[in-house]
């Protein structure tokens, strides 16, 4: 089979002409959705985004195998390209995928209970494939690049099947990941080959630029599935409002109504992704950028670089390219939304467009606030104008309108400022044992090991947030965590936590991070049993490394504060200066075991004490 290659991509792409942006495919002109979406694609590309899609769906599917689905459904294409009235012809194309699926000999063999799915009706069958689709599965190997010595020439003797196998395999690591970054990260991958192919040593140049691909591929994939979660979680108003605010603050000098008008259209992009459509997902969103890039002079400056490339490079280029200058001289947004005497008037004859031209407003301003800050700002203004704009006098009632509204603002600067003292004085490992310790008692119910990583995650962003510029910490910041904490809630969903946290989680996407960082020890959290056997000390605490040691004695803090979450931060360090003169006692002692074994039983006692456990 004949896989894409760039220079197929850069003739079928540059060689189409901007389409209107409305998806024209959904109305009556297109009797036909595969046929349409095989015209604009064109056939190889069509095949490697289907590919990527049935790849994701069937992840312990032969390249082979899968081949064959893809024949069958470029067959079809084909064949209602020439005749848009044949009956299989009308099917939407997540119905032609899952049939083609569905038909697959013995896929309960292969598959078990994801067979099931193939008995319910649309749109609650590919619903129910999408739950079974596995991150990162153990039972796929990450991609394993030919040797050194034969890539350079397999790439020169058959590109696209090297290529071809890296899309497939990439595409089964990661099932939620879009197709047209898939196919963005192959031209990275071709890129690279073109380059190390010339230097003397091939291996090195190579595992130089896969590490960066690798590393880029899941920070990508981490947003993308974020952007899903939120939604699928939260619905098209809440995705709509963040991505309006994101928007505008990356193209602050292109009017409301251009924003507004590639807004729909990146929804729906996003909802084709997320629901696994990769080929309508990978022409609307060609689409889109074409539209972005015939108008670069409304939308931004800095993505001319990106227009200046192949369709499968350009819209993660645009995605990541830098927010356009802010325009000078904005005038004050007091005017219009506080001293105005129409406000209410306004507001309650168009509340959403009011609202939303009021988020655009406010987020071509303050580039250096988070979307979700921005959101809490909104919500603020809309419950303040709910209120006072039913009184006889609502311009005293919100009269104090921005000093209201600051105090969105303090709450997460301080947050910020706070946490990022916090690791500049301390460090990481103090900074992490804070996390614990916070999280421990919030939702002591997670295991040692998830508080562990959830830990580590945020530890993470605050060293990669907290370096940046005042300007650049808040978004980093905020941005981040939010991601750490929708995977948080994703667990929750199917392993609950507390009803603590279930709030957080579902009361309100804006309102999460302080939900979460507000939430107090949780009440009704019974404790177990004290067992001395969760705390074992033995001579790993001498002879590991310093960073092993330091993990064994955050293990050791959490399964205490689990034991009682109330613990207050003197009797935290009570029990921590034992174990640390308990550590570096036994560490001296010829018998290394012995010593463990009676400062360990007297350290266990003396912590029991000290936290009154019975």
């Amino acid at each position: 089979m004949k896989w894409v290659t760039l220079i197929s991509f850069i003739f079928l792409f540059n060689s189409a002409t901007s389409r209107n942006l409305q998806r024209v495919a959904r109305e009556a002109d297109h009797k036909s959705e595969i046929a349409h979406r095989y015209n604009d694609l064109k056939e190889e590309t069509f095949k490697a985004v289907t590919m990527i899609t049935f790849a994701q769906y069937l992840q312990r599917c032969s390249y082979d195998g899968l081949s064959k689905l893809v024949k069958d459904v470029v067959d079809l294409a084909q064949k209602c390209v020439a005749n848009e009235d044949a009956p299989e012809c009308t099917k939407s194309l997540p119905t032609i995928f899952l049939d083609e699926i569905c038909q697959v000999e013995k896929l309960r063999d292969s598959y078990g209970a994801m067979a099931d799915c193939c008995s319910k009706t649309d749109p609650d069958r590919n619903e129910c494939f999408l739950s079974f689709k596995v991150p990162q599965p153990d039972f796929v190997q990450p991609y394993q690049r030919p040797a050194s010595d034969v890539i350079c020439q397999q790439y020169s003797d058959d590109r696209v099947a090297l290529l071809g196998h890296f899309i497939y395999t990439v595409a089964r690591r990661n099932p939620f990941l879009y197709a047209p970054t898939i196919l963005s990260l192959a031209a990275d991958y071709e890129h690279a080959l073109q380059s190390c192919c010339k230097e003397s040593d091939i291996g090195t140049c190579l595992d130089e630029k896969a590490a960066v691909i690798k590393e880029r591929a899941k920070k990508i994939s981490l947003q993308q599935q974020y952007s899903c979660g939120i939604l699928n979680k939260f619905g098209e108003r809440t995705f709509k409002a963040k991505k309006l605010a994101l928007l505008s603050q990356k193209y602050p000098k292109a009017p409301f109504s251009e924003i507004t008008k590639i807004l729909q259209d990146i929804k729906g992009t996003y909802k084709e992704c997320c629901e696994g459509d990769m080929v309508e997902c990978m022409d609307d969103r060609a689409e889109l950028m074409a539209y972005m890039c015939s108008k670069q002079d409304v939308f931004s400056s800095k993505i001319k670089h990106c227009c200046e490339k192949p369709v499968v490079e350009r819209s993660q280029c645009i995605i990541e390219a830098d927010f356009d200058d802010k325009p000078e001289d904005l005038p004050s947004l007091v005017e219009k939304y506080i001293n105005d005497k129409e406000v209410c008037k306004s507001f309650e004859a168009g509340h959403d467009a009011f609202l939303s031209e009021f988020v655009y407003e406010y987020s071509r301003r303050h580039p250096e606030f988070s979307t979700q800050l921005i959101l809490r700002i909104t919500k603020g203004y809309e419950t303040l104008l709910e209120k006072c704009c039913k009184t006889d006098n609502p311009a005293d009632c919100y009269g104090n309108a921005v000093e209201e509204l600051n105090n969105h603002i303090k709450e997460t600067q301080d947050v910020v400022k706070t946490n990022c003292d916090l690791l500049n004085t301390h460090g990481e490992q103090d900074f992490l044992k804070a996390l614990l310790i916070r999280y421990t008692k919030k939702m002591p119910q997670v295991s040692t090991e998830t508080l562990l990583e959830i830990g580590k995650k945020m530890t993470a962003v605050g060293t990669k947030c907290c370096q940046l510029p005042e300007d650049k910490r808040l978004p980093c910041s905020e941005g981040y965590l939010s991601i750490v904490i929708q995977d948080m809630c994703r667990r929750q969903e199917t392993t609950p936590i507390n009803d603590n946290v279930s709030h957080c989680c579902s009361d309100s996407y804006a309102y999460r991070r302080p939900c979460f960082t507000a939430m107090g020890v949780d009440t009704k959290y019974v404790p177990p049993p004290f067992d001395p056997e969760m705390f074992n000390f033995d001579e790993k605490l001498c002879t590991a490394a310093p960073a092993e040691q330091e993990i064994g004695q955050m293990k050791l803090l959490v399964n205490l504060i689990k034991r009682k979450p109330q613990m207050t931060e003197e009797q935290i360090k009570t029990i921590a200066d034992g174990f640390t003169a308990m550590v570096e006692k036994c560490c001296k002692q010829t018998n290394i075991e012995t010593c463990f074994g009676e400062e360990g039983a007297n350290l266990i006692v003396q912590s029991r004490a000290t936290l009154g456990i019975g």
